[in-house]
Parts: C-alpha cells; sequence; structure tokens
C-alpha cells in the first residue's frame, strides 16, 4: 500500500501529524483512521463475496483484477496458443541478417554466406565497410569504387 513512500517521507508525515493533531491526541487519531480502514476493508471484501454470489458458480474463479484493461490483456495473451507460436516464430527471425542481405541487395553484391554457427564470414565483396566483427556497417559511407569495377547502378541516368 505504502511501497511508494521512502523514509524521508514518512518521517515527514509524522513529524507533520504530531505538529498537527498534538502529542496526547495522536495515539486516538491513528486508532480512529486504522478502525476505518479496517471497516472499509472488511466492506470491500464483503462486497466482493456478495457479487460472486449473486453471478453463480460459473463466476467463482473471477477476479476483479481482471477489470483491469492491462491485466484483462496480459491474461489472455498468456493464453493464447497462436501467441506463443507467433513468439517462437518472431525469436527465428534474425532481423540483423535480414537487414544486410535488403543492404547486399540495394549496393547490388552478392549476399554474404553464413559462417558454420550462424555467424557471418568475414571478407565482403566490393569493398564494403564492416564493422569489427565482419557484418556491413549500415551506417558508414563506403569508399568509391575501384576504377576497374563498374558501379551497380548507371551514373549518367541519375
Amino acid at each position: 500500500m505504502f511501497s511508494d513512500i521512502g523514509a524521508l517521507e514518512l518521517v515527514t508525515l509524522v513529524v507533520l501529524a504530531v505538529l498537527v493533531f498534538g502529542p496526547d491526541k495522536l495515539p486516538k487519531v491513528i486508532q480512529d483512521v486504522s478502525r476505518f480502514i479496517r471497516k472499509v476493508r472488511d466492506f470491500s471484501d464483503s462486497a466482493k463475496e456478495d457479487i460472486r454470489s449473486e453471478l453463480g458458480p460459473d463466476f467463482k474463479d473471477f477476479e476483479f483484477e481482471d477489470l483491469n484493461p492491462k491485466t484483462f490483456l496480459r491474461k489472455q495473451m498468456e493464453q493464447n496458443e497462436d501467441l506463443r507460436e507467433l513468439k517462437e516464430l518472431r525469436g527465428s527471425f534474425d532481423l540483423k541478417k535480414e537487414m544486410n542481405d535488403v543492404a547486399d541487395a540495394v549496393h547490388g553484391r552478392e549476399p554474404q554466406p553464413s559462417a558454420v554457427n550462424g555467424s557471418p564470414s568475414v571478407g565482403g565483396s566490393s569493398g564494403a565497410v564492416t564493422s569489427a566483427n565482419g557484418t556491413p556497417d549500415l551506417l558508414k559511407k563506403q569508399d568509391k569504387p575501384d576504377t576497374t569495377e563498374r558501379p551497380p547502378y548507371d551514373s549518367d541516368a541519375t
């Protein structure tokens, strides 16, 4: 209930309560507040039980926390098998490899074959800028191609 309150805030509240109510009335105020909180809790619990009994045996597992949309959606998504399959499919998709293949296709290079353990091989065609792990770095500009190498586009047409 009070997990957000730190030590300094708690001390400030105690000092403020002592200043407002005084040290002689403070124990009575604390008793009254705790009695009121207990009555509200009891009323809430009895209202929940009344609602459950009125709904019938089909809703005996009904939780009022499920009325929160976030909780309801999370619970439904965990129970859905199609979503589990989608998560597995999403986990098997290698975005970095796909982006490298697209970059190779755009620059007119042959796609780099993957090594045995799925890591890309070092040394690309057409002198592409590569990072330390051997994959093409799409953010760095490429060097100009050799004069003997033909560019992948017609420079006169662009």
